[in-house]
């Protein structure tokens, strides 16, 4: 933990008179407002620097805490530590990259969160696409066939295999020539396919 720093006005320039000094004498409320201050409590200090309320000679003053406020340094009451809004911009958006994997069951090979470069080698977003509703159908690939799957969540039952393979959106997955099998679509689909 930290030390606070003391709040006496003879030894913060901030809390000098002159950094306070008003046009009009203070009344009582704003006397328990620059105690609430020199006690620490930033919510006061709001109500006590009301620009409106500060003479010329204390625009100095409200210069050097604006400034503190702003740039992230040290509360000068409270101690705190400010963050600039930058700071809180770079935090409140990590990099997640995800770790590709290959899956292959029952002859269908997923590649998941295939990277971009394989992506283009390929040509995928050249490729025509294919979409369709939730629903259940049969399917028999005549041909090889390779899909990148933009939406969509399906589970395929390859008729010789007892579980299914589950593709969702960011798979690239490829079934081989002859396979029969059933599509249960849960999530409506769209793809990019290329046939060999």
């Amino acid at each position: 933990m930290g030390l606070r720093p003391a709040m006496d006005k003879s030894t913060n320039p901030l809390l000098t008179p002159s950094a306070f000094s008003t046009e009009k004498p203070l009344d009582s409320s704003d006397r328990k407002n620059e105690m609430a201050c020199a006690s620490g409590s930033s919510t006061s200090l709001l109500i006590l620097l009301n620009r409106s309320r500060l003479s010329p000679q204390s625009q100095k003053g409200q210069q050097r805490i604006d400034s503190a406020l702003s740039f992230g340094s040290s509360h000068p009451f409270s101690g705190a530590r400010r963050r600039t809004k930058v700071g809180l911009r770079r935090m409140a958006k990590p990099v997640v990259k995800a770790e590709t994997v290959t899956i292959e069951k029952s002859g269908i090979k997923v590649v998941r969160n295939p990277p971009e470069s394989k992506l283009t080698e390929l040509g995928v977003r050249k490729w025509p696409k294919w979409g369709c509703p939730p629903s259940k159908f049969p399917w028999t690939y005549s041909a090889k066939e390779t899909c990148y799957l933009l939406e969509g969540k399906v589970k395929v039952y390859p008729d010789e295999a007892d579980e299914p393979v589950e593709i969702t959106a960011g798979d690239l997955v490829e079934f081989p020539k002859g396979m029969s099998c059933t599509w249960d679509v849960s999530v409506g689909v769209d793809k990019h396919y290329n046939f060999e």
